[in-house]
């Protein structure tokens, strides 16, 4: 059974090729990583590029389909999902979005772009908890992030982890959705501490 999973933005600004190469399996190093249906791990994903990421993209192989300004990639992560590029006009300017769209789902790829065009229209300027917390995942190096092993309680375990600095008493791993507001500013840049916060899109 294929979950069907809601658009979440993953990363705040504009991923240059780098970025978002590495950000293409945020979740590469999770436990039982080819085991059953890992739909709803990846689909409803999104984030920002710019116009050379989306030409590079759209040139390295023939698409699955396009849609005027809008193409998935034939490669798929999981099952049935994929990378769909779209480039919207927003605000008179053109903006270029990687996304996840499961294609199991025919109502997956305009609802990925009615929620992209929602959300940078709404809520430009600020950041909810949850974006907070997906740029920190996005953003942590693989050494600094991961998955609750066997030592956490059962309840938690596979949850993300994400190393902090605790001053005096050193490192320490935390569940990446417990971090306190002071903790998750702290593993922000410093240009996205201050967004005014906003209830989740």
């Amino acid at each position: 059974m294929t979950s069907i999973s809601l658009p979440r933005k993953v990363f705040q600004g504009v991923a240059k090729r780098a970025d978002m190469f590495r950000m293409f399996d945020r979740h590469a190093k999770r436990p039982h990583r080819f085991g059953g249906d890992q739909s709803d791990t990846y689909a409803g994903e999104w984030f920002e590029i710019d116009e050379t990421s989306y030409s590079y993209m759209l040139d390295i192989l023939p698409p699955l389909w396009m849609r005027g300004p809008i193409f998935a990639m034939r490669e798929f992560m999981t099952g049935s999902v994929t990378s769909v590029f779209y480039a919207i006009r927003i605000d008179d300017a053109v903006r270029y979005f990687h996304t996840y769209c499961d294609l199991s789902d025919p109502n997956s790829v305009e609802a990925m772009r009615s929620a992209i065009l929602d959300r940078e229209t709404r809520l430009a300027g600020a950041m909810s908890r949850e974006e907070r917390l997906e740029h920190i995942w996005s953003t942590t190096a693989d050494d600094y992030r991961g998955y609750a092993g066997p030592r956490w309680p059962k309840p938690v375990q596979g949850h993300r982890t994400v190393l902090l600095y605790g001053g005096k008493e050193g490192t320490f791993l935390k569940l990446l959705d417990t971090l306190t507001d002071d903790e998750i500013a702290a593993k922000l840049p410093v240009h996205l501490r201050h967004l005014p916060a906003v209830l989740a899109a």
